[in-house]
């Protein structure tokens, strides 16, 4: 069975490397969210004080790491898979099913969706969009562009996962996730 060549491991290490500092950049949006949180229930609840922002703090910092965190649940394989049908296949069928859905589905979704969030956010940058929830209106547009980058670093960490599954495809044999990931 051939090696991987060390064109494409170094092409999918440099993406899993940028995926996992992503990743961990995004993770520590949690701090700002936990404080937030607390600081409410605070203000609520002892100083019978309710702030006009914490709701919209939470949710706007919730959606971004959910968001943003999607290319690193890709490149971790957290994402939603049919297991009781998936492990009876060979890694060559595991390869090809793979890169097909790659080819037919993820990169021509994902574009279509960075296109349209891309001219929403600006479009919500332009008229200076604010959310109409609560009293405290936020602009809307940093929010809004969370989309177009999620689906973009998606794209670039698909890269990696398509290139992983055409070697199974080609080779029958899956480059396991610790042979490539290397932080």
């Amino acid at each position: 069975m051939p090696a991987p060549s060390p064109l494409l491991l170094r092409t999918i290490r440099a993406i899993d490397r940028f995926t996992g500092w992503i990743g961990w950049a995004v993770a520590w949006l949690i701090v700002p969210l936990v404080v937030a949180v607390t600081y409410e229930v605070i203000a609520r609840y002892v100083f019978d004080a309710p702030t006009i922002w914490a709701y919209d703090v939470s949710y706007m910092l919730y959606a971004t790491i959910f968001m943003l965190g999607a290319s690193y649940a890709l490149r971790q394989g957290a994402h939603i898979r049919t297991d009781m049908l998936w492990e009876g296949y060979s890694d060559r069928t595991k390869g090809i099913i793979d890169s097909a859905a790659y080819i037919l589905f993820f990169f021509p979704g994902l574009l279509l969706l960075f296109i349209a969030s891309f001219d929403e956010a600006v479009y919500a940058w332009q008229i200076g969009e604010r959310s109409e929830q609560t009293a405290w209106r936020p602009i809307l547009w940093p929010l809004k562009a969370v989309v177009p980058l999620t689906a973009l670093l998606l794209m670039v960490q698909g890269v990696s996962e398509l290139l992983k599954s055409l070697y199974a495809a080609r080779t029958g044999r899956m480059l396991e996730r610790h042979e490539v990931i290397q932080l």
